[in-house]
């Protein structure tokens, strides 16, 4: 059963928006007694948030669909819906975040480092929030946006100073195991370790991470073997040990040919030229390996390299190795540059920046993209003629229609607004009520313009009063 995954593709799905409430409150006495519609909650957001405690995408290979909750509606009595929960998916440290195109959307590096991969949509506003002077009670709410639907690929890149590399069974786990408190599993057969193993060394004051990585053989750059699968867990490392085996039984293999092979692939691989390296011959505790390491140094240390022989059976010559490998990575910390307090970086919009496009298409289509217009669209109820009103003032106020006007529209041109997987196609009329006529101008309601009933009938009981009063008094007595 598979116990470890570094890729995997995951569906996820944010919250939708709640509606608004189109209400009126009503009491005795007080028919109309003004718009108490509620706005909508928020729907929860998606956030990949780095748990120390993991070390694998395994849950999201099993479970790669998750969904936040959505935003409840809205209600009357001016009572708001409530907000759709996050939910927080932890990754292991060192997870990049891509696109299905293959784009780093995030590196994910350090404890508690979040990314939001999927954002929940808005709650509609309620009634109560969209009256005005001009319109004191609206009989429509905005509708809740739709959330976020990403598909994204989650890659694993071990987060570890050192990475030692080589063929299968070189003595790799065997190293690893005795420079720190790792307990990898370790066989005589090829391909023994299928995973990346990480152990903690303590050199001195160092402290650093060490990473196993499976073995690798020609053509690991392009697939063979675990190689590729595999290679991405030593992009991090800032050293890489070449652990060479000096007593292998293959009569076609040497140190020096291995090492050159696994160069190339690394090379074919990419990016990790600029990495210190450290050779290691291993198994010099069997009388052929120790021969064969003192045959071949002189040629390895004429590379450059510089070589350490070592036993990770019998314990010999690791004191050395493992305070080499930390005075490299000390090097490599302190050439890192520090780290500096994010700065908030404030960029206004443009005096003239509209926050919207108007394109005539090669069939006429006048097509309008923008994220106010489309959001505005989302949250349209098409059912209600005076929400579509609504909308047409809102439109009118960005300038859609002058600037359809300047890109030569016509009454009767059709116009769509949003991407053409989801657009809404109308015939555009300027100055469009949107059949809301019998609500007067657009934006406007004459419910409230005349007098309400019960004060005009006060008023029609007081007229005849006074009428009578006025009777009254002209009266003369025969």
């Amino acid at each position: 059963m598979t116990t470890f995954v570094d890729r995997v593709e995951l569906h996820v799905a944010a919250g939708n928006g709640g509606h608004g409430c189109a209400s009126v409150h009503r009491e005795k006495f007080k028919p109309l007694g003004g718009p108490d519609g509620g706005n909508g909650g928020r729907g929860g957001d998606v956030i990949l948030t780095v748990d120390q405690s993991i070390t694998t995408l395994l849950d999201y290979h099993h479970s790669p669909h998750r969904k936040a909750t959505n935003g409840k509606p809205g209600e009357g009595g001016n009572r708001f819906g409530k907000d759709g929960q996050d939910l927080v998916l932890p990754v292991p440290d060192g997870t990049v975040v891509l696109d299905k195109a293959g784009n780093v959307l995030a590196d994910l590096v350090g404890h508690g480092t979040s990314f939001v991969a999927a954002q929940g949509g808005r709650g509609g506003l309620g009634n109560a929030a969209l009256a005005s002077a001009r319109r004191k009670a609206p009989g429509f709410a905005l509708l809740g946006e739709p959330g976020d639907l990403r598909d994204i690929v989650l890659e694993l890149k071990t987060v570890a100073d050192v990475a030692l590399v080589g063929y299968p069974s070189a003595g790799k786990s065997s190293l690893i195991s005795v420079l720190s408190a790792a307990k990898p599993k370790i066989a005589d057969y090829p391909f023994t370790t299928l995973v990346p193993n990480l152990g903690v060394v303590t050199a001195g004051s160092t402290v650093y991470t060490i990473a196993d990585v499976p073995g690798l053989i020609p053509g690991a750059s392009q697939g063979k073997g675990l190689g590729l699968e595999f290679l991405r867990h030593v992009e991090r490392c800032s050293v890489l040990v070449h652990v060479l085996d000096t007593a292998t039984l293959e009569s076609d293999r040497d140190p020096v040919s291995d090492l050159d092979i696994i160069e190339e692939e690394l090379r074919q691989y990419g990016g990790l030229d600029n990495r210190p390296r450290i050779v290691v011959m291993n198994k010099i505790d069997v009388p052929d390996g120790k021969d064969l390491a003192d045959m071949v140094r002189p040629d390895l240390e004429a590379r450059g390299y510089r070589v350490f022989e070592v036993s990770a059976v019998a314990h010999m010559g690791l004191k050395e190795l493992s305070y080499a490998l930390g005075e490299l990575v000390a090097k490599a910390r302190a050439a890192k540059p520090k780290e500096e307090a994010t700065r908030i970086v404030i960029r206004p919009k443009a005096v003239d920046d509209t926050g919207f496009t108007v394109q005539r298409e090669a069939d006429g289509l006048f097509r309008v993209r923008g994220e106010k217009p489309e959001r505005w669209v989302r949250q349209t109820d098409f059912n209600n003629d005076e929400a579509v009103g609504y909308l047409a003032d809102r439109l009118n106020r960005l300038g859609v229609e002058e600037e359809l006007v300047k890109a030569g529209a016509r009454g009767g041109d059709g116009v769509a607004i949003g991407p053409e997987d989801n657009a809404v196609v109308f015939d555009w009329e300027p100055s469009l009520t949107a059949g809301a006529e019998m609500l007067g101008r657009r934006g406007e309601d004459h419910r409230f313009e005349g007098e309400r009933p019960a004060a005009q009938r006060r008023r029609d009981r007081q007229a005849e009063r006074d009428e009578a009063q006025r009777e009254f008094d002209d009266f003369e007595p025969f």
